[in-house]
């Protein structure tokens, strides 16, 4: 049976099956068939694993599974990531460093990632979930590897990816980011300094492939919009802690808010970064019903409008925010 035919609907119901009832050795067992069979690693890594995870999120979502079951097969499916991993040979070109931004620690995809640039041939040290910045630098100057590679899930990490970027560039390595905290198609990670954006892990090892812009790596960043980034970014916490105390949420809920608020204000912070009132707008919508689950729908409008006031000498970050009331 061909590659093409063995991931496909079957072996993918068969994959979560194993899943949903986390066994490890089922779930290893299929996907070292499919190695034996002549599957390549990529296929079996973004065809079968990466394809379940986003059917696993979409179960969570949902409220179909919980979050014990999400865990359990993930986990699994780690497992699984390591043991194709395992049939990986030496590598036969350059180095390279995987990363995930700073509070991030969703590491699945970026292991994926990790295994799929190791098949090609490339020496890649995954540096795991949630790397600050100055730590990701002081590796960078130890080893001089070719490029990161940087995943970011969420938009409202933005900010924190900013920094990683700068501090790659700062050392001469080009950073290749991919997930979709870049924005659609990758909108704002060339914004914050990153040499180029891919979607999947067979578009990092394209990227890698291919010589990157003159000067895509080196010097500063492109700047901020304007100075009203720094300002905010410099108020964060006091932003929090404002709007946490205008909502008053009861204790039971204290702390799912005051997370829900933070990233809110990172997001904020993200889209002021990047001029883009877009990131904004999507991430509220997204964390809507988070927030008005835990106090109903004049929560959030009463977060959007602590902020405003709290901003009112910055007239573009405002006009942000009320664009975003509007919108509701």
């Amino acid at each position: 049976m061909s590659p093409e035919r063995r991931i496909g609907p079957e072996t993918l119901a068969a994959y979560l099956d194993h899943l949903d009832r986390a066994d490890r050795a089922g779930a290893i067992a299929l996907a070292q068939e499919l190695l034996a069979d002549g599957v390549p690693v990529a296929d079996v890594l973004v065809d079968l694993v990466a394809v379940a995870q986003q059917e696993i999120g979409r179960r969570w979502l949902t409220g179909s599974w919980s979050v014990a079951q999400e865990h359990a097969a993930t986990h699994v499916s780690e497992l699984v990531v390591g043991a194709v991993g395992a049939t990986v040979g030496p590598p036969r070109r350059g180095h390279v460093v995987m990363a995930c931004v700073e509070g991030e620690w969703h590491a699945l995809a970026a292991r994926i990632v990790t295994e799929v640039v190791r098949a090609a041939g490339w020496r890649v040290t995954f540096l795991g979930a949630s790397v600050p910045a100055r730590h990701l630098v002081s590796y960078l100057h130890q080893t001089g590897p070719d490029a990161v590679l940087l995943s970011c899930v969420q938009p409202n990490r933005l900010v924190r990816a900013a920094r990683m970027v700068e501090a790659s560039r700062a050392a001469g390595v080009p950073v290749l980011a991919g997930g979709p905290g870049f924005g659609p198609q990758g909108r704002w990670a060339t914004t914050i300094g990153a040499a180029a954006w891919g979607a999947s892990a067979r578009d990092a090892v394209a990227l890698l492939d291919r010589p990157l812009p003159a000067g895509a790596h080196t010097g500063a960043p492109p700047p901020p919009p304007d100075d009203s980034y720094v300002a905010v970014l410099h108020r964060r916490r006091e932003l929090v802690r404002l709007a946490l105390a205008a909502v008053d949420p009861p204790e039971e809920t204290a702390e799912d808010v005051a997370t829900g608020i933070a990233h809110l204000v990172d997001a904020l912070i993200a889209a002021v970064r990047v001029d883009d009132d877009r990131l904004l707008r999507d991430f509220v919508e997204w964390q809507a019903e988070a927030l008005t689950s835990r106090g109903g729908r004049a929560l959030l409008d009463d977060v959007l409008g602590t902020l405003e006031r709290a901003l009112i000498e910055h007239p573009r970050v405002v006009a942000r925010l009320r664009a975003v009331r509007r919108a509701r």
